[in-house]
């Protein structure tokens, strides 16, 4: 295994459970007014920071409140049952089995967890993360119903999955200090000539100020530039992650590229 390989190895073949790199898309972002959800470039570059699974048939859940693995009920369509969606460990807690079993280079773990900044109403996904670089064994993801007596609708083709690679071990090689701002005169400085350029672009907004109204909003962040206009060399305003050499290829028809799928909730 190369130093920089992500490799998943398909359990079952074929595993019928896409894989691809996450994309920058939402629903919610799209219905935003002016799509303005897009100009928060960390909102933008956390969406597409891993790589999605995608469900493989659609499916609801409705969980009645009770610790019981049989108080959570699944429904699938008519012959589209999969066992790898089911009620393992009670407490309202949706399992998915997943098809592939990771390995990671040496020292890389995968943070699982569910897509980034795709909201469901009535469920949320719990977040693990697994050392990946000697485990032999598979993971599972997980969603916790949050409120009882709702059918919480997934759909064929829905991320229901997020894998972010994480060094190990990297949190716990930092140094936290917590200093005030005044003792880097440098950056004191430049931090108050941002906040009254911000302060003074807001009120002008407010007043409805024609070249603010028109400039819209300061993109400094998203042009990665600091406050005299100097840009930062390594700045990412996209990722472009590598699909999986040999993975299966989606075959939902308008899928496209976004995240697409809402929850449907019903009482």
């Amino acid at each position: 295994m190369k130093s920089s390989q992500l490799i998943a190895w398909e359990i079952h073949h074929p595993p019928r459970m896409i894989l691809e790199p996450a994309p920058p898309d939402r629903t919610w972002m799209d219905q935003t007014d002016g799509r303005h959800a897009y100009r928060c470039l960390p909102l933008v570059i956390a969406n597409q920071a891993g790589w999605i699974l995608r469900s493989p048939t659609a499916f609801s859940v409705r969980w009645n409140g009770g610790p019981r693995r049989q108080d959570l009920r699944l429904g699938f369509p008519r012959g589209r049952k999969d066992q790898r969606i089911c009620s393992h460990f009670g407490a309202g807690i949706l399992t998915i089995g997943m098809p592939y079993l990771f390995r990671t280079p040496p020292g890389v773990n995968l943070w699982v967890k569910g897509p980034a900044n795709l909201i469901k109403d009535g469920i949320q996904p719990l977040e693990g993360v697994v050392e990946t670089d000697w485990s032999e064994f598979t993971f599972t993801m997980n969603w916790k119903c949050t409120r009882p007596n709702c059918r919480i609708r997934f759909d064929e083709g829905e991320p229901i999955c997020m894998i972010v690679p994480v060094p190990r071990g990297l949190a716990e090689s930092l140094e936290p200090a917590c200093l005030p701002l005044a003792s880097n005169r440098k950056l004191h400085k430049s931090y108050h000539a941002w906040e009254e350029s911000r302060i003074g672009f807001n009120q002008a907004l407010a007043r409805e100020d024609d070249a603010v109204v028109a400039q819209g909003w300061q993109r400094d962040y998203m042009l990665g530039r600091d406050g005299a206009g100097r840009p930062f060399p390594g700045h990412q305003t996209k990722l472009h992650l590598r699909s999986f050499r040999g993975a299966e290829r989606s075959a939902i028809r308008g899928q496209g590229s976004e995240v697409r799928g809402q929850t449907k909730v019903t009482s």
